[in-house]
């Protein structure tokens, strides 16, 4: 969806620069919810109002909610088919290679110093090999990179 997201807001549409999606992708990773709805929520809003706020959201979501109704209705007669579960795992793959390319994307755009680079996979390790709870990762990295700012490492 994040690709999706940034083609359609940033590149075809001209809704918000890159530079707003980034700071949008930022801000929705830390709400609750799913980080496209957020986008889509923040984009509306800021285009709209709350009702595009609303209506952003309800246009994220209601497809998504459709299919997925629909689709667990026919659940278990679709999960044995073999042909279905290959499907599956082709989604998965391609899943992984959109959400590297996002990652690679926002990393190109927003690490800009050392310190900001050994954050970023300090993060990483840490939540992929460690027991840390995600959001304290999430909470530090904050903290660090408020006090690297006061302290004149990191520019605005």
């Amino acid at each position: 969806m994040l690709p999706m997201l940034k083609y359609e807001l940033v590149e075809k549409n001209h809704w918000v620069t890159e530079d707003e999606i980034l700071d949008y992708y930022a801000v929705g990773q830390c709400t609750p919810g799913i980080i496209a709805v957020n986008v889509a929520t923040f984009v509306g809003f800021k285009r709209k109002g709350v009702l595009g706020g609303i209506f952003s959201t309800l246009g994220m979501v209601s497809p998504s909610l459709i299919i997925v109704s629909i689709l667990a209705m026919f659940l278990n007669q679709f999960m044995s088919n073999e042909y279905v579960a290959h499907a599956v795992g082709g989604i998965k793959i391609v899943v992984c290679a959109l959400m590297l390319n996002t990652v690679v994307t926002m990393a190109k755009k927003t690490v800009k110093s050392l310190p900001a680079g050994i954050a970023c996979i300090l993060a990483f390790v840490l939540a992929m090999f460690s027991p840390v709870p995600t959001v304290l990762i999430v909470v530090a990295a904050g903290v660090a990179g408020i006090i690297l700012y006061k302290l004149g490492r990191f520019k605005a």
